[in-house]
Order: structure tokens, then C-alpha cells, then sequence
């Protein structure tokens, strides 16, 4: 299970640190304490809200980029058959889907509450996970 400090959720999902607190102190979110004592929310928890609050709010004009852009974030969907997968990531207030092969999100275990990074090649997007840092 994924656990993920205060600080880094609020900006994955594009807002500050005392919204996210307010969430939690609202039951909106549950939070947990890690080994070193510091506030933490579940990964596929915060998957789900991500999600929610995502569908609800329309998405913003996105600007030109270069072909170097990475977005941390977290995975909040993975669907899969036997050959592909789709996995969507929220980087902020963005929404970032991957096409990539069944196998590869295997390999790189993903799933609602990783958390990884998006990197925009043309049509390109490559989903890296990052280490767990809570």
C-alpha cells in the first residue's frame, strides 16, 4: 500500500498543503501517520478522490510545450487486457493518459496510487514510477 505525505498530495492534485488538511479534517480524506510520525493519506485513496474531483471540474486550455516536459503524479486508473493497458495519471490539475503494453505496466507496478512521472515526447507520454517517499 502507498502511502503519501501531506505536502506532496496537495501538489499532485494542484492545491496547497492546508487544503489538504482542511480535506482531511472534513473526513474527505482519511489520514495516517507513517514510522517517522509525519501526516500521510493512502495512495489509492487519494486515487480516487483525485479522480472524482477531476471529472467534476473542466479541464484547463493547455499551453504550447517542448517535447521535454515531465509531470509528477499519481496513477489514478489502470485498465488492461491481455495485450495493453491505459493508465491515467492526475499531474496537478492535469489529467495524463498512457497507452503502453499490458507487460510494461507489470514490470512497473502500477496501479491506483503509485506514484510516478509523465514524460510528453510528441504522442509520446512514458509513465516512470518514483520511489515512495513517505
Amino acid at each position: 500500500m502507498s502511502h503519501i505525505r501531506v505536502a506532496e498530495a496537495a501538489v499532485f492534485l494542484g492545491v496547497s498543503d492546508d487544503t489538504m488538511r482542511r480535506w482531511i479534517t472534513r473526513g474527505e480524506l482519511t489520514a495516517h501517520h507513517d514510522e517517522a510520525g509525519r501526516t500521510v493519506v493512502d495512495g489509492a485513496e487519494l486515487a480516487e478522490f483525485a479522480r472524482s474531483r477531476a471529472a467534476a471540474q473542466p479541464a484547463p486550455d493547455s499551453p504550447l510545450s517542448s517535447a521535454r516536459n515531465q509531470f509528477p503524479g499519481l496513477v489514478t486508473r489502470v485498465l488492461s487486457d491481455e495485450v495493453m493497458s491505459q493508465v491515467e495519471l492526475q499531474c496537478g490539475p492535469y489529467r495524463v493518459v498512457s497507452l503502453m503494453s499490458t507487460e510494461a505496466v507489470r514490470e512497473l507496478e502500477l496501479a491506483p496510487g503509485s506514484v510516478a512521472s509523465a514524460t510528453v515526447k510528441a504522442t509520446n507520454v512514458i509513465v516512470t514510477p518514483l520511489a515512495d517517499r513517505a
